[in-house]
């Protein structure tokens, strides 16, 4: 890619520019922020350290949305973040604002991008997102399965104290409590984790799995988490920039998949040069089912909210 926009300067933003220059995603990326001298100085403190990392991307920083002319993908960090307490639903209100201020500018600026959605609640934000484009849902997903996915491959490793690289994990569903860890999708090399760990073992690691961002923000108190994020986002792109075509967890309006419509849900997704280039539907029990359209339920409470 050429240029890559990272509306959002904040901590996911700003580790998010370091991670896509350091991998060398794309020849420019800017960062945008709302407040004065933010954007500029994160681009200028990531410039600085290409010597040492060795990347030849460059950065630039500004508080002008129409910065993301010509960008092939557009990022949405921004907004405010939850404080200890809150859901992710709470902050619904005062990003979507955000969200659609970014997306009015977007259709002028950049009208042939993708959009990636980040910002909480993600995924009804990143529905709200494709009904504003009026783009194809190819165009217009969400991050939020990768980086619950690689929550839960790390409490996996934890618990078995097994090597993390050998660990695959699948999460479904709304990025929030009612989120459906896939057990049975979950493997070390390939082997169950129903192998090497019991029942009691597996459900804390799905009810870990659940809370992980609020456990972050409840220890951290002053900063919810960046850093998985970021990597998240940056895997994302990877398989967009390099057209790899990874089957990755990712927030993609459903039009009929799982018996749902008009909605926006973390599944298995395959993304490539073009966005979200096919949903994977996959076979789930009545059990996984049943927990999926809880976790609809809740996402279509706020998408309510909306219409």
């Amino acid at each position: 890619m050429n240029k890559i926009t990272i509306v959002g300067a904040g901590r996911v933003g700003e580790s998010a520019a370091h991670n896509l220059a350091k991998a060398e995603l794309c020849r420019e990326v800017v960062l945008i922020d709302v407040k004065e001298g933010v954007p500029q100085g994160t681009a200028l403190d990531i410039q600085e350290s290409a010597p040492i990392f060795h990347f030849d991307t460059t950065l630039d920083g500004s508080n002008d949305l129409h910065a993301m002319a010509g960008s092939e993908l557009v990022i949405i960090t921004a907004g405010i973040p939850r404080k200890p307490g809150m859901s992710r639903s709470d902050v619904l209100d005062t990003n979507l604002a955000v969200v659609n201020d970014i997306v009015d500018t977007l259709l002028k600026t950049a009208p042939h991008a993708l959009l990636l959605v980040v910002s909480n609640p993600v995924d009804v934000l990143t529905y709200a997102a494709w009904k504003r484009t009026g783009w194809p849902r190819s165009r217009v997903f969400g991050m939020a399965g990768v980086l619950d996915s690689a929550r839960m491959a790390s409490f996996v490793a934890m618990e078995t104290g097994f090597s993390v690289r050998d660990i695959t994990a699948m999460v479904l569903g709304g990025h929030g409590d009612t989120m459906v860890p896939m057990t049975r999708f979950t493997c070390i090399n390939g082997i169950p984790i129903e192998h090497f760990l019991t029942k009691e073992q597996i459900q804390k690691i799905v009810e870990r799995t659940r809370g992980g961002g609020a456990e972050i923000l409840s220890l951290r108190k002053t900063a919810s988490a960046y850093d998985a994020p970021a990597a998240a986002i940056a895997a994302m792109v990877d398989s967009i920039s390099h057209n790899r075509r990874h089957i990755l967890p990712g927030v993609a309006v459903l039009q009929g998949e799982y018996g749902l419509h008009d909605i926006g849900m973390g599944v298995p997704v395959v993304l490539g040069e073009n966005g979200v280039e096919q949903v994977i539907e996959l076979p789930l029990t009545p059990e996984e089912s049943a927990a999926f359209m809880r976790s609809a339920a809740m996402v279509q409470a706020d998408l309510d909210q909306l219409k």
